[in-house]
């Protein structure tokens, strides 16, 4: 099933969680802390969005960082992910 973002929206998957600290302990699942960071699966047209015309600036693939609470969590297919609008993106990793 794809998923398709409407007007300014990016749907994205979080990366990875570290399993261990730098110092090489391991983190029980309470103690782990979601990264700010995913990949752009699916880009919206963008288009007049409150009155503005809003041009899309990231792509499928992107590594990007978001706002902490940005956004709507949604399970399709047994994965999770997450569609923001494209002014919750902060930056895009490189």
């Amino acid at each position: 099933m794809n998923l398709k973002p409407l007007f300014d929206r990016v749907v994205i998957k979080d990366a990875e969680m570290e399993e261990t600290t730098k110092g090489g302990l391991i983190l029980t699942s309470s103690a782990k802390e979601k990264p700010q960071y995913a990949y752009v699966v699916s880009v919206g047209p963008g288009g007049v969005v409150d009155g503005k015309d809003v041009t899309m600036q990231v792509k499928e693939g992107q590594k990007v960082v978001y706002s902490k609470y940005a956004g709507t969590e949604i399970k399709l297919d047994g994965e999770e992910y997450k569609i923001i609008r494209q002014n919750d993106i902060l930056a895009v990793i490189e």
